[in-house]
């Protein structure tokens, strides 16, 4: 599929997809969050893309809600659902189940949700989804204390694009390499032609580097596995709530995870804490071996007597030797002693290994001297290499933990993707649950709803009374004002659209035909002037004109306009409609457009059981082939009932009207 086939998608757009990875495969599987990725492409862009594709896929030319009113049922049904989600992935994912006429696709949209029907919506599993989002990919980190260097200038622009962390350096000449050498930590060289050079310490030829990214740039792997933390650990818990089968061993992901640090770097191990502690206490633990070595010193000097001989004493001033002389020749042993007392104790004190005692030894000189006092050269000497063992272990470190995480990649994208997908099973079976749904069954001709409950009205699912309802015709809807007409053109379109949608219905039993499109036209509030009056007809010029398989639901279209011209006018509409529609028309004017009409028009009615306390008793199902009585008749019918003698007969008159006006049942 071409991606500027479907509608919507002009070239900019299509451009902008086209650097995503699978485009074609996104749109397929409504991965609103992947599209929405793309330069300059919106959440809102991208739901839209998603329905354009559907209906592209399935042959449908336009789009089933054919009105405002339509499309406003769909997002009130859309709200609905995603009340029940616990992620934003699943709110969007779900904006992209739209209504159709095709039944493929209602068919394989059933498919999923029939087995979604089947999960228990538990709250835990739920409050695990805490924290779960698509996998996302952070901005490049930018890693300064290395970098590739090649002599092809084409090679250096590929690793630029593949590697953009990284530095790349040209290299002119050999002796650039000891440059870069002196200015990097660490020096990649992608050329072969240097395989064999010889080249500094801390440079390595690698003409595979591009290829192997988590070893070469492991920054990526470990920043992006931080960035997506607490959506990885989420999906971990969800599969161990919900007992999905993983993807992958969650139980080694977890152990993992805990090794990357919030900034995505590596926590150390035991040896590389180990070798850090020891850059950081190097120069406190010389400075106390020293006092170490000198305090045993100074006590040596306390306890012993020295004897100088005459001949030693005329020695030593001929040769111009002092005291300190004196004493490292007497005290020599106590001064090696001390000295590898203070050795002990920084080998102790900083864990060294056998390798790292024999050069730690060098800190502390062996010739005796007092005060003993360590060799600053050897310090500085013992520090480099202690730093250089602790980064090649980091390096090391954070290479065999990228590429471990590397591996399990695209089994963690899939491990969420689950987890999110599972939490769009759960809202549609927590819907289905609250509103005790049940799969309709198409068989048709026409819509049959038994008990069932509108999901659009304000009020909890237990609250909500039970309608049954069944037309296969153009029918007429009459009954009291606030009797609920307007409630079942809601309920029948709610069926209607989340039957085509693929999804349950808030009903005991339905059956309904595929229909080709719904047009749901709202009343119009107040009389409207001649250019919008003109417009409505129009718009029904197009509706009569349209498609076999319409469903049609008007709610008071006598509103536009005086009653006597009303009824002509919806008299004709349906006539009109009687040929491939089916249709319910909310009218207060039944009576006189079934007069108008050139066909037999069945008047259905919501029936009111009288007056109570002044509050209306009304059945809110329709009853077929009942023209409904007013709330004025039934205002008076009560007076009628309850009124004095000589006020009774005016009530009866009255009430005698209206039954002259044919408002009983026919």
């Amino acid at each position: 599929m071409e991606l500027t086939a479907i509608p919507g998608i002009g070239e900019k757009t299509a451009r902008a997809l086209a650097e995503l990875e699978d485009p074609i495969g996104a749109i397929e599987q409504g991965d609103v969050f992947t599209l929405a990725g793309a330069d300059g492409v919106t959440t809102g862009q991208a739901v839209n893309i998603v329905r354009a594709g559907i209906r592209r896929r399935y042959g449908v030319e336009h789009p089933f809600l054919a009105t405002d009113r339509a499309d406003a049922v769909h997002a009130e049904l859309l709200a609905l659902l995603t009340s029940f989600t616990a992620t934003d992935y699943a709110a969007k994912r779900l904006e992209t189940f739209v209504p159709t006429g095709a039944p493929a696709h209602v068919e394989d949209v059933r498919d999923r949700v029939e087995r979604a029907m089947e999960r228990d919506p538990d709250p835990a599993v739920r409050d695990a989804m805490a924290g779960l989002a698509p996998l996302d990919e952070p901005a490049p980190v930018r890693v300064r204390d290395r970098c590739l260097a090649t002599g092809d200038a084409e090679r250096a622009v590929a690793a630029r694009e593949a590697i953009p962390e990284l530095s790349v350096e040209i290299i002119d000449r050999r002796e650039t390499i000891r440059d870069l050498a002196a200015g990097y930590a660490h020096v990649t060289i992608l050329d072969e032609t240097y395989a064999g050079a010889d080249v500094p310490e801390n440079v390595t030829v690698d003409p595979n580097a591009l290829e192997t990214p988590a070893e070469t740039v492991p920054e990526r792997i470990l920043t992006t596995v931080a960035a997506n933390r607490e959506s990885i650990t989420a999906a971990i818990a969800v599969h161990r709530h919900a007992d999905l089968e993983p993807p992958l061993d969650l139980a080694r992901l977890a152990a993992a995870i805990e090794r990357v640090d919030e900034d995505g770097t590596p926590v150390a191990d035991d040896e590389l804490a180990r070798l850090q502690t020891a850059v950081d206490d190097l120069d406190t633990c010389v400075s106390t071996a020293t006092s170490v070595a000198n305090d045993r010193v100074r006590q040596a000097i306390r306890e012993r007597d020295v004897t100088i001989e005459g001949a030693d004493l005329l020695s030593m001033a001929e040769q111009g030797a002092g005291v300190e002389a004196l004493l490292t020749r007497e005290l020599a042993d106590d001064v090696d002693a001390a000295i590898e007392d203070a050795r002990t104790h920084l080998i102790d004190a900083l864990a060294l290994t056998p390798d790292e005692r024999e050069r730690a030894a060098a800190i502390f000189d062996v010739e005796p001297s007092f005060p003993v006092e360590p060799n600053d050269r050897a310090v500085t000497r013992f520090r480099d290499e202690i730093v250089g063992v602790r980064d090649r272990r980091a390096a090391t470190l954070k290479q065999d933990l990228a590429t471990a995480l590397a591996e399990q990649l695209p089994a963690i994208g899939e491990l969420i993707d689950a987890a999110l997908e599972l939490d769009v099973d759960m809202a549609i079976a927590a819907f289905a649950a609250a509103y005790d749904c049940t799969m309709p069954t198409f068989s048709g001709p026409g819509v049959r709803i038994v008990g069932g409950r509108s999901p659009l009205l304000d009020l909890p699912p237990d609250e909500i009374e039970p309608i049954e309802y069944a037309v296969d015709d153009v029918v007429l809807l009459s009954g009291v004002n606030s009797g609920g007409k307007t409630s079942v053109l809601d309920l029948v379109a709610a069926t209607v659209i989340l039957a085509h949608m693929g999804f349950p219905v808030p009903a005991d039993e339905v059956e309904l035909q595929y229909f080709d499109s719904l047009h749901y036209h709202a009343a119009t509030q107040g009389t409207v002037d001649a250019g919008a009056f003109e417009a409505t007809l129009r718009e029904f010029a197009a509706v009569v004109d349209g498609p076999d398989g319409r469903l049609v639901l008007v709610d008071e279209l006598e509103s536009i306009t005086e009653p006597g011209a009303a009824a002509i006018i919806v008299g004709g509409i349906i006539e009109a409609l009687r040929e491939g529609a089916i249709g319910i028309v909310v009218s207060h004017l039944a009576g006189e457009i079934r007069d108008v009409a050139d066909v037999d028009v069945r008047v259905d009615g919501i029936r009111a059981e009288g007056v109570v306390d002044g509050e209306l008793v009304v059945n809110r199902s329709p009853v077929p082939n009942h023209h409904a009585r007013s709330t004025p008749e039934l205002i008076v019918e009560s007076l009628a009932s309850t009124a004095s003698d000589d006020r009774a007969d005016f009530y009866r008159q009255l009430l005698e009207k209206f039954d002259g006006q044919g408002q009983t049942e026919s």
